[in-house]
């Protein structure tokens, strides 16, 4: 039997680690990169006996704006449980979560290809800290420990390739950073993706296994795909799928077994007693709405006259701060946007100098530098390299017109210094047969003669305008 016969059914979940400035439970640092081990902590953090947790209220604005984000449902009313489970790098022997009453409900997240992907809720919980392995043991780091985490979950009937369940993570990763919940860097685990797949030839879905610990969108495609695979190839030998944890070797390409999962756990959750629960007012909720900034959809829509291709777009989408600028450009110049647009895709498809602060040109600059453009001041060229030089923090109080300038990028337009240089150029010995050439109807030969002019005017000149004054002349 074909692989084509079988239909793959997949479900994700995602924790978003919230960048609050402090922790879920604690007053001490959330954010630990680059800190040393254990240096942001508590003794709420490492359970001394008697310390008890008190609730971050900018993590639930954090959760509010997520869920409107994804056009969830927001539970007004949503409590914390104690989740009995052994983690060695979480002091409590247990974790606080929201099991019974999470406070996002359910919602639907519209992707850029039309499709959608439906949320079964999202939980607010606390995160475990990490363990570094070596031969014989291992050391713990709690800095994570306490970190507030939004665990949003799928629902059916869940996604059926690889290729939908990445563009959902893309999607899912512009809404979160767009709404300002989180810092968005995957590298760091700030959103973290396990991935359930099944596997079946009927409507009925097959046993499932979950992939833990994804932190690329490479990876979860990936990661799916082998899995659809090994999970078709075992049913196809008469073998059974064991429903388990599984682990991703990037290097290999592989999932592996880690640990069986059967049905039903007994975490023994019970209602958190020292944290109370979570009530809140309709009016906050639409108080947080009308905060909300646009998203991704919205830059989409009004993105939609620039022409741009699905490409230059989603690359643009995906560095907020240029998706603010082009819309600010919009807003200024519509006629001028566009070359805008793709000046700024054509620096990130490239992937070129994406180490430069994107924040540091205003809309009105990359306006007027394409204006300059639009006059013929300058070349595309020539303003590509004045837009670089206006993301280097030390030409920050340089106008577009002062840095093309120093750069000797302005384009020498006047007609009467051009013909000058032209003349020049015709009755020069070299360019002669060039001449004959064109005046003969052998247009080929112009771009030579544009190039000595070029040359002659130290690269001043404008093509386009000699390119016109030379088939004037030999007309």
């Amino acid at each position: 039997m074909s692989a084509k016969d079988y239909k793959a059914t997949i479900g994700i979940e995602c924790h978003v680690q919230l960048n609050t400035k402090t922790k879920l439970f604690s007053a001490v640092d959330n954010d630990a990169v680059d800190k040393e081990p254990n240096a942001c902590m508590s003794p709420i953090d490492y359970a001394l006996p008697g310390m008890l947790p008190v609730l971050n209220k900018a993590a639930i604005e954090k959760c509010v704006r997520a869920g409107l984000a994804m056009n969830c449902k927001i539970n007004l009313t949503s409590r914390f449980d104690r989740k009995h489970y052994y983690y060695p790098d979480l002091p409590k022997g247990y974790q606080i979560t929201q099991m019974y009453q999470p406070i996002v409900g359910a919602g639907v997240v519209h992707l850029p290809d039309g499709s959608e992907v439906h949320i079964e809720h999202a939980h607010l919980e606390e995160d475990a800290g990490k363990l570094t392995h070596f031969s014989g043991y291992s050391l713990v780091d709690l800095n994570r420990a306490g970190t507030p985490l939004l665990e949003i979950v799928t629902d059916l009937p869940g996604m059926s390739s690889a290729a939908q369940a990445r563009l959902y993570c893309e999607e899912l990763h512009r809404l979160m950073v767009y709404a300002g919940v989180t810092n968005g860097d995957l590298y760091q685990g700030n959103m973290r993706f396990d991935v359930n797949v099944s596997v079946s030839k009927t409507d009925k879905l097959g046993t499932r296994t979950e992939t833990k610990n994804l932190n690329s969108f490479r990876s979860v495609e990936r990661a799916i795909e082998y899995e659809i695979k090994r999970q078709i190839a075992l049913i196809e030998k008469g073998e059974k799928v064991v429903q388990e944890t599984r682990g991703w070797n990037d290097t290999t390409g592989k999932t592996t077994a880690q640990r069986s999962k059967e049905d039903a756990q007994d975490y023994r959750y019970m209602p958190e007693p020292d944290v109370p629960p979570v009530v809140l007012e309709q009016s906050y909720v639409d108080k947080v709405a009308a905060s909300m900034p646009m998203m991704p959809d919205e830059y989409r829509s009004k993105f939609g006259v620039l022409n741009l291709d699905h490409s230059e777009c989603e690359a643009i989408l995906n560095y907020p701060i240029l998706a603010e600028r082009l819309n600010e450009a919009c807003d200024k110049d519509i006629k001028l946007a566009p070359r805008i647009a793709h000046w700024f895709s054509s620096i990130l498809l490239a992937e070129e100098n994406l180490d430069k602060d994107f924040s540091l040109a205003t809309a009105s600059e990359l306006t007027e530098l394409s204006e300059m453009v639009e006059k013929k001041e300058l070349s595309s060229t020539g303003a590509k390299a004045i837009l670089m030089e206006m993301y280097d923090k030390k030409n920050t109080q340089k106008s577009p017109h002062q840095l093309a300038k120093e750069m000797n990028l302005l384009q020498e337009n006047d007609e009467g210094a051009l013909e000058a240089i032209i003349d020049d150029v015709l009755t020069a010995p070299e360019c002669a047969k060039a001449a004959d050439d064109v005046r003969n109807g052998e247009m080929k030969a112009i771009g030579f003669l544009v190039g000595q002019v070029m040359k002659k005017s130290k690269g001043k000149a404008n093509p386009a305008t000699v390119n016109e004054l030379i088939k004037k002349k030999l007309s």
